[in-house]
């Protein structure tokens, strides 16, 4: 990339967000972070005003509404906040030179597939979240770098990997989880370093990037206990349909994704997500993890 590195990153607060900025810093750009409580990315023109401000040369949208049932109750902010947020953010970006990148989800996708799906693959989501995230997508632009992650987990934030280890502290909370939805665990942290990678290239188009290894919930709810010191014997499997209450938004029974858009072009791709996991989880716990073979992510326990 030519000129001046200049990022701003919006979502800065959130899991993501937080690992963007620390990643983008590393690598010697100049960053500038916003939250909701900075920049709200509805209001077209506090967008406009922003990106005008800074001039950066690259806008990286990490701020979005996942709450993937609360999008079933209100639409209307989904849409604004997915969608059309893109919308002022594309605009800014052409009016000021700068390159946009988008980040989203396996959602995108219904879940059918017999086997994991390329960036080529129609989108056909089934949620309002999905659909919403999808618009997103679209209203990026094709010059823009679009990067569709799944399970995201990091130090920062609220995720599964937190909330399970705040269950398994209590040694009688029953734990069960579902074991017919496939995907990819990513680890904020690993994620964060490609983004950075894509973006000073400006490599266009859909990107599929996620950590290596598809797993059910119930088999990543066993991995993260393991990891974490705890029996993994106490996680039961069951099926999405008898989770109770039902879950207002349906969900994807395979969302893997293949990273083919990084393999074709000869980019390396993420380690397996155990070996991530055990890092994220020494983090959060400051307990050394077991030992992991990074070769094919598995436990030692």
């Amino acid at each position: 990339m030519t000129g001046r590195r200049v990022v701003l990153v919006t979502g800065a607060e959130g899991q993501l967000g937080r690992e963007l900025v620390v990643a983008f810093t590393g690598a010697g750009w100049r960053v500038t972070g916003t939250d909701r409580a900075h920049l709200d990315v509805t209001d077209r023109d506090a967008v406009l005003g922003a990106v005008g401000t800074v001039g950066p040369d690259t806008v990286v949208n990490a701020a979005a509404w996942t709450a993937v049932d609360d999008c079933e109750a209100d639409a209307d902010r989904a849409w604004s906040t997915n969608a059309l947020a893109v919308r002022h953010l594309a605009e800014a970006c052409d009016r000021n030179a700068a390159h946009l990148c988008q980040i989203s989800t396996d959602y995108v996708f219904d879940g059918d597939k017999d086997g994991p799906y390329l960036e080529w693959d129609e989108p056909a989501p089934r949620s309002v979240y999905g659909r919403s995230k999808l618009a997103g997508e679209r209203e990026a632009g094709e010059r823009a770098t679009v990067v569709r992650t799944s399970w995201l987990c990091g130090a920062q934030g609220d995720n599964v990997v937190r909330t399970l280890l705040g269950l398994a502290a209590d040694p009688e909370r029953e734990l069960a989880f579902v074991d017919d939805q496939h995907g990819c665990p990513t680890m904020a942290a690993d994620l964060a370093p490609v983004v950075v990678a894509l973006v000073a290239d400006r490599r266009r188009g859909v990107h599929h990037v996620t950590n290596a290894g598809p797993v059910t919930w119930y088999g990543f709810a066993r991995e993260v206990l393991a990891l974490a010191g705890h029996d993994p014997d106490r996680v039961c499997p069951i099926a999405t349909a008898e989770l109770v209450p039902p879950r207002p938004a349906p969900r994807p029974a395979n969302s893997v994704l293949d990273n083919a858009a990084l393999r074709l072009a000869g980019l390396p791709p993420l380690r397996h997500h155990a070996a991530a996991l055990a890092e994220l989880i020494t983090q959060l716990t400051g307990r050394p993890s077991p030992a992991v073979d990074h070769e094919r992510g598995r436990s030692s326990r």
